[in-house]
């Protein structure tokens, strides 16, 4: 089991949405992903958004409230993934793991290729409206 965390950063009416590079797992090389990483030990999940937030994109969160645990089974690992709302004072990306990055519309956001677990996130934003 691999304990994640991600954030959902809504900047305006749109969610930022990140492309993974290419990836050990095709199925996952170049899906798009709501940006975070692993929990390190000895880590909260917050302490954990904050940094894998920082070192992926350079950019400084501030984490609003916990949104959801998403549990998926992909083909080599089980994910535990918690999923944080964010708010960002200047969305000034740097990219240092990603490839792209695209700021989309609730309504759109299932027109990119995401990884299943944040399929599975997509479709509880849905259901809530974007919160």
């Amino acid at each position: 089991m691999i304990e994640v965390v991600a954030a959902i950063i809504k900047v305006r009416n749109e969610f930022l949405c990140c492309q993974r590079s290419k990836n050990k797992y095709n199925y996952l090389s170049r899906k798009f992903e709501f940006p975070g990483g692993k929990v390190e030990k000895n880590e909260t999940k917050e302490e954990a958004l904050i940094r894998e937030i920082k070192e992926e994109l350079c950019l400084d969160i501030l984490i609003d409230k916990f949104f959801t645990t998403i549990n998926y089974s992909y083909p080599d690992f089980d994910l535990e993934m918690h999923c944080f709302f964010c708010s960002v004072q200047q969305l000034d990306i740097k990219l240092n793991n990603h490839i792209s990055y695209e700021l989309i519309e609730l309504e759109k956001l299932k027109k990119l290729d995401w990884v299943p677990a944040d399929l599975e996130l997509i479709s509880l934003l849905e259901n809530n409206n974007g919160i």
